[in-house]
């Protein structure tokens, strides 16, 4: 067709295509829901949950014969429990950090996973109490556990999100020189559990510091692509990503309790981020934990979905219908009446502040009928998403109160 036989309507199509290709790349308007025409379904939903679980409910008076029903229920939604295994550890290197001593090692998970871990031990620690640390997520994967272990010779860029988002400190190290024995180990898909190709290059493969920050950048960005391919794929197998990372968190807290040099009645957990919302579940769901620190992840279900959800409820958290029994705020009652710390900064844009603040009203309330008020803190600071040194003094004055 030559130019004098286009139509003026076809021409008029041709002139609105880039238009109209922009406007669709635009997306959602500033306060639009990220799901746009879906959202009143999807929101009706939420807010006609029954939260069948949830302890405040009046039918549920004893916190005693609730919590295993409702741990129960959380356990099978993880869909994922594979025979449990001795540790058997399996010693790398030992280094002598002066206050302390670092020994990488790895142990056993469940029968064919064996995970790397750094484990820091107070010079001459006898019946010490110990703490699982667990790093962020932070849309950074090269590294895991080397978050919160700061090593000689480390990467700028590592440093470089530490001091971001801990205040300059490995945390690790901050509580081994308070006396804990602490294990760190890399959650599925970041650190020494990445996601590797045939092709990557051995900088990438060896995370050496040649790599440059375009180089990391461009990891992060594949790693965070694929976040939904290796949940689609983990759904597929029949489990759960949180099945798969709490799995290894409660068989950290066997290895942990099994060294000896630590009291296995006095543990502890504590993360940031993925890492807070992982200590939260990891206290709610295994009772050796005394206490725990959750920083930068809190939130009442209902109240993300609008906009909240796209860069907070990821595959790496998310639990399929656990809000048709319990809220997360709700998870609370199953770590009552041990202790319990949570930790949000008023400016992290992650959480609607609604959100927040029916989560820590429940958190509160949980803990009331549990008659354990006092063993419950929920603190808000001004701050980021991010771990500071004002937040981690908190934190471990509450950890050294009741472990």
């Amino acid at each position: 067709m030559s130019p004098s036989q286009i139509s003026r309507r076809a021409l008029a199509g041709l002139l609105a295509a880039p238009a109209l290709r922009a406007q669709l790349a635009s997306g959602p308007a500033p306060d639009e829901s990220h799901i746009g025409s879906l959202y009143p379904f999807v929101q009706k939903q939420a807010d006609s949950s029954p939260v069948a679980l949830s302890f405040l409910r009046p039918e549920f008076r004893s916190l005693k014969e609730w919590q295993p029903r409702a741990r129960r229920r959380v356990f099978q939604l993880l869909h994922y429990a594979p025979p449990p295994v001795k540790p058997e550890p399996q010693l790398v290197r030992r280094t002598d950090r002066g206050d302390y001593v670092e020994e990488y090692l790895t142990f056993r998970t469940t029968p064919d996973v064996r995970v790397p871990a750094y484990v820091l031990v107070p010079k001459n620690a006898k019946r010490a109490p110990g703490i699982v640390a667990l790093h962020d997520h932070g849309g950074f994967y090269l590294w895991g556990k080397e978050k919160i272990v700061a090593q000689d010779g480390e990467h700028p860029a590592l440093t470089e999100f530490r001091n971001r988002y801990y205040g300059g400190r490995g945390i690790t190290a901050e509580l081994a020189r308070q006396g804990y024995v602490v294990v760190a180990i890399d959650m599925f898909y970041w650190g020494e559990r990445r996601l590797l190709y045939g092709a990557d290059p051995p900088a990438i493969r060896n995370r050496t510091n040649e790599l440059t920050s375009d180089d990391i950048s461009a990891f992060n960005r594949r790693c965070q692509q694929n976040e939904q391919l290796v949940a689609r794929s983990l759904f597929a197998a029949g489990i759960t990503w949180p099945g798969v990372i709490l799995w290894d968190d409660i068989r950290a807290v066997d290895y942990l309790a099994s060294r000896p040099e630590v009291d296995p009645q006095r543990l502890g957990c504590v993360g940031l981020s993925v890492g807070g919302y992982y200590s939260y579940l990891l206290s709610a769901l295994e009772p050796r934990i005394k206490a725990a620190v959750a920083v930068g992840w809190m939130t009442s279900y209902p109240h993300q979905i609008k906009r909240q959800v796209i860069n907070t409820i990821g595959l790496t958290f998310h639990i399929p219908g656990l809000y048709r029994d319990l809220d997360y705020p709700d998870l609370a009652a199953l770590t009552a009446p041990r202790a319990l710390m949570v930790i949000n900064g008023s400016q992290d844009g992650l959480f609607h502040p609604g959100g927040v603040k029916a989560a820590f009203e429940k958190v509160n309330a949980c803990f009331k009928k549990a008659g354990a008020a006092d063993r419950v803190s929920t603190r808000m600071y001004d701050a980021p998403h991010q771990f500071n040194l004002e937040m981690q003094g908190h934190a471990w004055e509450w950890l050294k109160k009741w472990i």
